[in-house]
């Protein structure tokens, strides 16, 4: 679509320019006389043209256009015909011609004219010099010469060898000077009730949204002074309604010529005020646009409410055919693209059809036991908004909805209705909405006076909901294939998620954070750890982070809900009981009236808390192999409802979550029990040794790996005499790790039972020999360590197969304190023997298993020389500096993860203390 937008100014003719010839004059009946006076008369002040492709949803986008173009010019008494016949003859050009359609706007001193081109010019239609019948009104096409003809003031058709032109002109509606609309005098009973003195806060808004002006009754209104609300924007104080089936908030109602409805404030004092506005677009003698809204309290809308238009007149013949009912016009015109707005559309017409205060709108669920509130005008919406009421309420055709209904008088009957309970409405009709014999919604007007409607209303309701019935269906049936799409991309992503971790933490961060906002303002998850346990709350979540620790407190005060596995959404009240009262003890301290009797104490929680947990709550169970483990719960904020569709997404994601949930359980449990047992196989506290410095640094390869084929022990033999030991058995993880505990806790047996090191080994060969297949090679130093009272220390040590030990004295040479010899595992009949070193103070001892001196970064290895290198760094370090450098070195010699377990053992004479 291209659209042009110009300026008004001298008369232009609209016809096309260039190249393409004038139009030739063909008029079509007798509007088609006053063809040639369309700009003679008048003065065309402002124009807007736009161009529509040849497909179905340019017929939507050319409505909206119209309709944008009218509102903005100010022309809101002839917006609606407007769109009616620009909608049928823009149908007839793209659906029925198959062309691109053209359309422009001109304004005039005294009305609008709006022309529909199209290039198919051979669909004329025959002159005639009378009037002829032009058809049955409800066959699919040919109406839109006859809404022309009913409902302009003058019509025609132009065509050219190219072109096919369409216009209308509608006049703008007479206002006389005085009275322009007046009401009969009442008595006093009757009148509106206002308070004493009415207050109408006057706030004017700039064009960027912000507050320029504020009077003294807004001050008085809503508790702020001028000063501290001027320049700051409306949208910080409004609360603005999510009014079913439309798009318009704050910012763009601010930008209409005119608005009036419904909103909220919120006072100095934290609450919304209900306040009812009329909103007047105007711009000073500099050309700035500012908006100047009128606010009263909302039970004083009288002061502002613009009366409601009166009773259609009734349908008559005359010379020009039958006259069509506002209604069936609508109804006529094709349906909006979106569910929401036409069901909007059609409580606002339905209102105004029958003069009533409220109507609202029902669709019933796919098993039509329940209707569910769509969409409502005249009524407070954001509590009513998805409300189900039952289909069958009662005996009887008044206590179903699958049959037309008139209430006298509801007050007669209370519940009679149940979205009416305390509106105020008194009279009602409801009449359903069939498709091939199936109930698919209801459509009812109420009234605040009894006895409003009769069967006749009831009637004309019916005719109106049998022309609606079948567009509305196929708009719910394509608003439901819409939502199962973006349900199914959602559970796709929320497996991805839940199956991407095994943390169970993170596991109920992320349950909590799927669901917030896009099923429930709120969440909160109940875990259960056994049978006998019971229910848990384990996490908070909603989506304003200041309300999560008042929610928190709240939900911890009351009890759990019960963990009943039947599957799906059940409501819970308790949350919104406990909010209500929460609220009202917080009012009755506030006002000094002390503390109510039948208030529940210990609830501290504001009164911001309590509106956000004031709303629908439900519970699903989360059931994973046939067992109850928790519950997700999710709630809306006060007078706020679920729709049927997000509770079985709901139920859908729970199910999902259930189970990550157990498996994250099941993945902990054993994880802690691994991680118990590893950690046995470690040795305990290393031991102090007079004039000793010892410092142990262990790797285990792998994730979630404790313990692995490395290992090391330091532990007293006798008095005086320490045994020390380092190690690694071929292999890491679990199997290795077995061999580990044999090898520890066996040199700790035998080396207390008085054995020589080379005995120790023997035996230890002999016991890891004995395990047959699972047996494995084991590299091992083991020493004993004597600290002399010179201050040095004697060792004896035996290196079998393992990375000889590394000495370094004082003046920072390096050399081997051992000899090789054969490692364990391998043979029988062992030839061990041990060596005596003795260490002087300040001496190192370092011990490493393979997995320090075969770090590799690609060919590279760090091998023995590197480690020496190292070492040589070391002198004058404390036995933990000297193994801290030594792990750093190999941490940084390659980037990748270490692959093999590592074990460093540093021990450093400093001398024995004397007293």
């Amino acid at each position: 679509m291209t659209t042009g937008l110009h300026p008004g100014g001298p008369p232009q003719d609209p016809r096309p320019t260039g190249n393409q010839p004038l139009p030739s004059q063909e008029r079509v009946g007798e509007a088609a006389l006053h063809a040639d006076d369309r700009t003679r008369s008048s003065v065309i002040t402002a124009r807007a043209a736009a161009s529509f492709d040849p497909v179905g949803r340019s017929v939507a986008t050319a409505r909206s256009f119209v309709r944008d173009t009218l509102q903005g010019w100010g022309f809101a008494d002839i917006v609606d015909d407007a769109v009616v016949l620009t909608s049928e003859l823009v149908t007839n050009a793209v659906v029925h011609a198959g062309t691109s359609a053209d359309v422009l706007c001109l304004r005039s001193d005294d009305g609008v004219r709006i022309e529909v081109g199209d290039r198919y010019p051979e669909r004329e239609i025959p002159l005639q010099a009378a009037a002829v019948n032009m058809g049955n009104p409800d066959r699919e096409g040919g109406r839109g010469l006859q809404l022309c003809a009913a409902l302009a003031g003058r019509w025609g058709v132009d065509y050219t060898p190219t072109h096919k032109q369409v216009w209308f002109h509608l006049d703008l509606p007479e206002r006389p000077v005085g009275t322009r609309t007046a009401g009969p005098s009442l008595p006093a009973e009757l009148l509106p009730l206002a308070d004493g003195r009415v207050r109408v806060a006057v706030v004017q808004i700039d064009r960027a949204g912000a507050i320029n002006a504020w009077n003294e009754d807004a001050e008085e209104l809503f508790g702020y002074a001028a000063e501290l609300v001027i320049g700051k924007p409306l949208t910080d104080l409004a609360a603005w309604p999510h009014t079913p089936g439309t798009s318009t908030g704050i910012v763009e109602a601010l930008q209409l010529s005119r608005w009036e409805g419904s909103y909220g404030v919120r006072g100095a004092s934290g609450r919304v005020i209900p306040v009812y506005a009329s909103h007047l677009r105007v711009r000073d003698t500099g050309g700035e646009p500012s908006t100047v809204c009128l606010l009263v309290r909302d039970h004083e809308r009288a002061v502002l409410q613009t009366p409601l238009r009166g009773q259609a007149p009734d349908a008559a013949n005359s010379a020009e055919g039958q006259a069509l009912d506002p209604f069936e016009v609508f109804i006529g015109s094709p349906a909006p693209d979106d569910l929401d707005g036409l069901l909007q559309r059609t409580v606002e017409r339905a209102r105004d059809m029958l003069d009533a205060d409220s109507a609202f709108l029902l669709l019933a669920t796919d098993d039509e036991t329940e209707l569910e509130v769509r969409a409502s005008t005249g009524l407070p919406s954001a509590r009513q908004r998805f409300a189900r009421v039952p289909v069958d309420a009662g005996p009887g055709r008044y206590g179903s909805a699958r049959m037309p209904a008139v209430h006298d008088d509801l007050t007669a009957v209370p519940g009679a209705v149940p979205l009416l309970n305390g509106t105020g409405m008194r009279s009602v009709v409801t009449v359903p909405l069939k498709v091939e014999g199936r109930l698919t919604g209801s459509l009812g007007v109420a009234a605040e006076s009894p006895s409003r409607y009769s069967n006749e209303e009831a009637l004309r309701l019916q005719f109106a909901a049998d022309r609606i019935a079948l567009a509305v269906e196929s708009a719910r049936l394509g608003e439901l294939e819409r939502l199962r799409r973006g349900s199914l991309s959602f559970l796709v992503e929320a497996s991805d998620l839940l199956a991407g971790t095994l943390d169970r933490d993170q596991t109920l961060a992320l349950m909590a954070q799927m669901t917030i906002p896009t099923l429930a303002t709120w969440c909160a998850v109940y875990t259960i750890a056994d049978q006998a346990s019971e229910p848990y709350l384990s996490y908070v979540l909603h989506e304003d982070e200041d309300r999560i620790d008042g929610v928190k407190a709240l939900l911890s005060k009351i009890p759990p809900p019960e963990p009943i596995p039947t599957p799906g959404a059940r409501v819970w009240s308790a949350p919104a009981q406990a909010a209500h009262e929460a609220a009202l003890r917080t009012s009755m301290r506030s006002l000094g009236l002390g503390e109510p009797a039948t208030v529940s104490s210990g609830i501290g929680t504001t009164l911001a808390t309590a509106s956000a947990v004031g709303g629908e709550t439900v519970v699903l169970p989360l059931v994973a192999r046939n067992r109850v483990i928790g519950m997700l719960t999710l709630g809306k904020p006060s007078d706020e409802h679920f729709r049927q569709e997000i509770l079985e997404l709901a139920e859908d994601l729970s199910r999902r979550a259930a189970l990550a949930l157990d498996n994250a359980r099941l993945y902990s449990e054993r994880t802690a029990i691994s991680q118990s047992l590893q950690r046995s196989l470690l040795p305990p506290d290393l031991p102090h040794i007079e004039g000793v410095e010892v410092e142990v640094i262990y790797r285990a390869a792998g994730e979630g790996n404790e313990v692995g084929g490395d290992f090391y022990d330091l532990f007293p033999i006798r008095d005086g005499a320490y045994g020390f030991a380092i190690g690694d058995v071929c292999g890491t993880g679990p199997n290795a790790a077995a061999v580990t505990g044999l090898a520890r806790h066996a040199l700790r047996l035998l080396a207390r039972e008085g054995l020589s090191g080379p005995a120790v080994l023997e035996r230890l060969n002999s016991a890891i020999l004995d395990e047959g297949a699972r047996s494995r090679f084991l590299t091992l130093l083991y020493g004993e360590l004597w600290p002399q009272e010179d201050g040095s220390a004697l060792l004896k040590v035996v290196c079998a197969g393992h990375p000889l030990p590394l000495r370094l004295r004082q003046d920072g040479t390096v050399e081997p304190a051992a000899e090789p010899q054969p490692l364990l595992g391998v043979m029988e009949d062992l030839e061990l023997y041990e060596q005596t070193v003795t260490l002087d103070p300040g001496d190192v001892l370092l011990c490493v298993t393979d997995g320090v001196t075969e770090r590799r970064e690609g060919t590279r290895m760090l091998g023995d020389d590197g480690l020496t290198d190292v070492l040589t760094t070391c002198t004058g370090l404390t036995a933990g500096a000297v193994a801290a450098r030594i792990m750093r070195a190999v941490e940084r010699f390659a980037s990748d993860a270490p692959s093999d377990d590592m074990a460093i053992l540093a021990m450093r004479v400093s001398g024995l203390q004397k007293d």
